[in-house]
């Protein structure tokens, strides 16, 4: 009986030993699992449409300022191009992205579970603006006709998209119109420098841009001229991927409210490039009549 007893006690204290050892276990693997979510970096890309130093040094910082709002480790990470962001935001390799209008829907088409989920105040309202030499006699879209024409990037909603859309409504047709084929500048202000040095009579590009190159006095307005802005579309916005299975539950509300929190009053390094006093809220629904526009024109199916 004795030897029983003795036996027994010995399996109740192996099984409690068994049961500390695997609940020990259990805890190192969530603590590993969870130091190796804090250790991933999240990181933030935006469309490069303005001066490339400008925008590495803002959005930098901004990436700092996520950082510190989320405890995520966040890095900023420049594209070389608009396609080049719509693709690293497919492949998962960009977390959170400044898009245009259309490139954030042809991020969502691709990434269908990604969120629009910030936006500036005036993207409710934007506008594109059509430059031209101030010696040309170009004065309204339909004196375009003959006359050598330079749009932004291909992928640019208000450097592209939308000029051409309103271009179309006025019935002319960009590539049988115009002094030879339109050119594609990249970006924003490489469309006002062409201009101003003649090397194109007119253009189109983002009215913030613009607004903010002749405040700046980065454009010379003796030589170039606005002569027609657009109606008002929604553009620019923050979308964010997949993220909370990847880096914990709860992430992309944090994001959010991070983005939602910033104002120029006390992280002006970082609105400056925005020109923005803060984001407000938006959400994909804003952006489905560029998506029909995109269609309309060709440039998405």
């Amino acid at each position: 009986m004795r030897k029983l007893l003795t036996l027994s006690f010995t399996l109740l204290i192996l099984l409690l030993l068994s049961a500390c050892s695997g609940n020990k276990e259990n805890a190192e693997t969530q603590d590993n699992s969870t130091k190796k979510k804090t250790e991933e970096v999240f990181k933030i890309g935006a469309i490069p449409d303005q001066d490339a130093a400008e925008m590495n040094r803002s959005l930098s910082k901004l990436a700092d300022y996520i950082s510190e709002k989320t405890d995520l480790k966040v890095e900023y990470v420049p594209s070389v191009d608009y396609a080049a962001l719509v693709t690293a935001f497919e492949r998962g390799d960009i977390q959170l992205a400044w898009f245009g209008g259309l490139t954030g829907v042809q991020a969502r088409n691709v990434v269908p579970e990604a969120e629009a989920i910030a936006q500036r105040p005036m993207d409710e309202e934007f506008h594109s603006v059509f430059i031209a030499g101030a010696d040309t006699n170009i004065n309204s879209l339909a004196d375009l006709k003959g006359k050598s024409f330079t749009f932004g990037s291909e992928s640019s909603t208000s450097g592209h998209l939308m000029p051409r859309y309103f271009l179309t409504e006025e019935g002319i047709n960009p590539e049988k119109d115009f002094d030879g084929q339109p050119n594609y500048s990249g970006s924003h202000d490489k469309t006002y420098k062409l201009i101003e040095s003649g090397s194109f009579q007119a253009g189109a590009l983002n009215i913030s841009v613009w607004d903010a190159a002749v405040a700046e006095k980065k454009v010379d307005t003796s030589k170039v001229k606005v002569f027609y802005t657009t109606p008002s579309y929604y553009d620019y916005h923050w979308t964010i991927n997949s993220v909370d299975e990847q880096f914990g539950e709860g992430t992309k509300q944090k994001v959010k409210d991070a983005l939602l929190s910033i104002n120029s009053a006390d992280q002006p390094e970082i609105m400056e490039l925005f020109q923005s006093d803060q984001f407000i809220e938006t959400n994909n629904e804003n952006y489905k009549a560029i998506e029909q526009v995109a269609k309309e024109v060709g440039i998405i199916k």
